[in-house]
């Protein structure tokens, strides 16, 4: 009877000590919120009835990588792994089996989020039903495809370490940094790459092309960065993706959609709070305008196409019809943005704060690669607004892009 009880009261303590390990609602939740904003899903979602289970192709100047399955499945995704391996493959790059991971995943990023929130990020993906998907293997150019190579790149540009506070600023603002530099990654897509596909640190979000679109500067430059952009501008066009100066098309209204339109009003402000404190980590291009003829053209295609939405001075009808006057992308020293949405057309994209939908068609069929340079010289140079001239050349190479 001694035995059975004793054998009663074990597996009592280990039942209780299993229930204690198991995560509290409030740590699923900070988890998932942490997730979000991390845009995790983003990457790591390729049939969205299966969430999280990885095998969306990302395509790099190096070649392909497919993202892997991150449900909790124990022979496809991590359900095996313990978290210590969770951290060491957020935070340096490192799978369990010792392997490097592709910055492709950014954990030059990741490496500055806390453990704890590493461990709150890997409790939420706990819950997620499980699903089998086996991890595609990249398709690299060679020689890229040696992991091996990885251990130079990180000697090179990898540096593990947390985000450090800044006393002088205030919370919020550190806050903002912690998210900005760290798990919501912004450098990967508006930060300059070098050759080897590291970033340009002393260019830090200065813009930058990525997946045939260019992602703007996010500094605190006059003409093609967020010095004209209020707080409250900031904080609208993460929440809505739109505001009264723009509209988030392409990767950045998936980024919108399904990361900064999520997040806390607290987060999202502190996040507009840190950017709009940033210096211009660059000068901006000295700009030669168009001459009189390319500038004629260009009106000629507007007065016929453009004005009925965006108005004689290019005014529009702001979170409507996107104002030209003053545009940040749109006078960027790289006009793919601009190209794709004149070529493809744009949707408004749609959040909880703006549902109401608006529409560009796309003119790629009606127009030739030199009545879309004239009309995109035009918009990038008027009303005060000031770009580098455009080519037919750049135009042809845009319409060939995937």
């Amino acid at each position: 009877m001694r035995m059975i009880l004793a054998v009663v009261a074990l597996c009592s303590a280990i039942a209780s000590t299993a229930r204690a390990a198991e995560p509290s609602p409030e740590l699923i939740a900070y988890g998932k919120a942490l997730v979000e904003a991390g845009d995790c899903a983003g990457c790591h979602t390729a049939d969205p009835a299966k969430p999280f289970a990885g095998g969306k192709r990302i395509d790099t100047p190096f070649g392909a990588i497919y993202a892997p399955n991150l449900t909790p499945d124990r022979d496809t995704g991590i359900g095996a792994w313990t978290d210590a391996d969770f951290t060491r493959a957020v935070r340096t790059g490192v799978a369990p089996d010792g392997s490097n991971y592709y910055p492709a995943f950014p954990y030059p990023y990741f490496t500055k989020v806390t453990k704890d929130d590493t461990l709150a990020i890997r409790a939420y993906l706990g819950t997620l039903a499980p699903v089998a998907s086996r991890n595609k293997p990249p398709e690299l150019r060679w020689p890229f495809g040696y992991r091996g190579l990885m251990r130079v790149w990180n000697a090179m540009y990898f540096k593990p370490t947390l985000f450090e506070p800044d006393q002088s600023q205030s919370a919020t603002w550190n806050r903002g940094g912690y998210l900005v530099t760290g798990l919501g990654h912004c450098g990967a897509c508006h930060t300059p790459k070098n050759y080897f596909g590291a970033d340009k640190t002393a260019q830090a979000l200065s813009g930058n092309e990525v997946g045939g679109w260019y992602a703007p500067r996010l500094d605190g430059a006059a003409r093609t960065g967020l010095k004209s952009w209020s707080v409250e501008d900031i904080t609208e066009y993460l929440q809505s993706g739109r505001n009264a100066k723009s509209h988030a098309g392409g990767l950045m209204a998936e980024v919108v959609v399904g990361s900064t339109s999520k997040m806390s009003d607290a987060d999202v402000r502190a996040i507009a709070e840190y950017l709009k404190s940033l210096p211009p980590s660059r000068r901006e291009s000295i700009v030669t305008p168009p001459d009189d003829a390319e500038m004629k053209a260009g009106q000629a295609v507007y007065a016929k196409l453009c004005i009925a939405c965006h108005e004689a001075d290019g005014s529009g009808a702001p979170r409507i019809y996107p104002p030209l006057p003053g545009n940040a992308l749109l006078q960027s020293v790289n006009p793919s943005s601009s190209l794709r949405i004149i070529l493809d057309g744009a949707h408004t994209v749609t959040t909880p704060r703006a549902p109401n939908t608006g529409e560009m068609p796309g003119y790629a069929k009606q127009l030739s690669d030199e009545e879309i340079a004239a009309v995109t010289n035009y918009i990038r140079n008027s009303w005060g607004n000031a770009a580098p001239l455009v080519t037919a050349a750049q135009v042809a190479k845009a319409r060939k892009a995937p």
